[in-house]
């Protein structure tokens, strides 16, 4: 059974092994309430999950850690488990799923862990770490919420990225131990909404499958015993699209300079998507959770929060194909204060005039606002917006 003492203890174990990573103040991402980001992004492995996995390594016997210890990861999970066998000696196999991301394996390997079949475990003796069906593991990521208490006197709530639960169940319960009077709110992908499913039903759902862009929290199915840990001590969990994470990442690295992986992302998107308006006027703190994202995948997470953002546009116009049109076109752009970043021409379909064309162009925006209002200026200068 979970206590806070477990949690004290895991926070005393952990003491020499993490970072007690920042609170730091995030002025510009909402002018409803004072977000404050707690920088997990920046803790060792890049992510949260170092806490939970070295506190359950740590509490194995002798003979435990003689054997070596087993895990199955999409990638977080599998760093922390890998950094905290190295560090306490003992040996560990890191099962990776297929499609986890290059950069999250690489890393793994890197933290000298081998990547070999699950059944192995049963044949060596090795003990199985789980992501967030443990105790242990819960304890760990409790800890997070004993430092926002001590960093934070005057938090108002806490958002927390959910997967499996893990992390959430544990936040929440070191900290309504604590401060009832803090809230805590959980934030999952809508395409991995098995927590909130599990507790609008008031029971243990699963998930036929997930898919969303952050990988770190598209689980299917929570445990028992984080659902639990939910029920009691979560005050709500909301979900938000990819569309919505993805503006999310982006505004952390306009806005406030950081990196995040989706899962890590999720609890600034729900403030910027305004999931949680019971938070107006609040000091919240949004937990970052992790950072590792690759970059081939963070590339194109830019680029569809530029579009989702308002902040690119692409315009198809009908016209004329006579000499002058582009100029028109572009001037008119550029009158807006906009910038073209391509021009596709092509000549007119068997519906229009003989001497027609399209004209694509590609623009980069201000805002939804500012696209509006070029279009409504080419417009009236008799340019056809298709």
């Amino acid at each position: 059974m979970l206590t806070i003492e477990k949690v004290k203890r895991a926070q005393a174990v952990l003491a020499d092994a993490i970072y007690k990573t920042d609170v730091i103040f995030a002025n510009k991402l909402s002018a409803d309430c004072e977000v404050y980001l707690k920088t997990e992004n920046l803790q060792k492995t890049g992510s949260f999950k170092i806490r939970g996995a070295y506190n359950k390594i740590a509490s194995l016997s002798p003979e435990e850690k003689a054997k070596g210890v087993i895990a199955c990861s999409a990638g977080n999970h599998a760093q922390g488990v890998a950094l905290a066998a190295a560090k306490n000696g003992i040996f560990s196999l890191i099962c990776l799923p297929d499609g986890a991301p290059i950069s999250k394996v690489e890393a793994t390997r890197a933290y000298g862990a081998d990547e070999r079949a699950i059944e192995l475990q049963k044949e060596r003796g090795y003990t199985f770490i789980h992501p967030f069906d443990d105790e242990e593991v819960i304890a760990g990521q409790g800890t997070i919420g004993l430092e926002i208490l001590s960093q934070m006197i005057d938090v108002d709530a806490i958002v927390v990225p959910v997967g499996g639960g893990g992390l959430v169940a544990g936040v929440a319960f070191a900290v309504k131990s604590v401060n009832p009077r803090v809230q805590v709110y959980g934030v999952q992908a809508e395409g991995a909404p098995s927590m909130a499913n599990s507790l609008r039903e008031k029971k243990v759902c699963a998930l036929p499958s997930v898919s969303t862009i952050a990988d770190g929290i598209a689980v299917k199915q929570p445990s028992t015993h984080t659902f639990d840990y939910c029920e009691k001590y979560v005050d709500g969990i909301v979900t938000v699209s990819d569309d919505e994470i993805a503006t999310a990442i982006l505004t952390l690295i306009e806005k406030q300079k950081m990196i995040a992986e989706g899962a890590g992302a999720t609890p600034v998107a729900a403030i910027l998507a305004g999931k949680l308006p019971q938070l107006k006027g609040k000091k919240v703190c949004c937990v970052v959770s992790g950072g590792n994202i690759d970059v081939t995948i963070l590339s194109r997470v830019i680029q569809r929060g530029l579009l989702t953002s308002g902040r690119q546009c692409t315009l198809n116009i009908e016209l004329l194909d006579k000499p002058g049109q582009l100029v028109a076109v572009s001037g008119i752009i550029a009158a807006c204060g906009a910038n073209v970043t391509g021009v596709h021409h092509e000549h007119a379909n068997a519906g229009s005039a003989v001497i027609g064309c399209f004209l694509r162009i590609d623009i980069e925006t201000r805002d939804f606002a500012h696209i509006a209002q070029i279009k409504q200026e080419l417009s009236q200068h008799g340019f056809k917006l298709c």
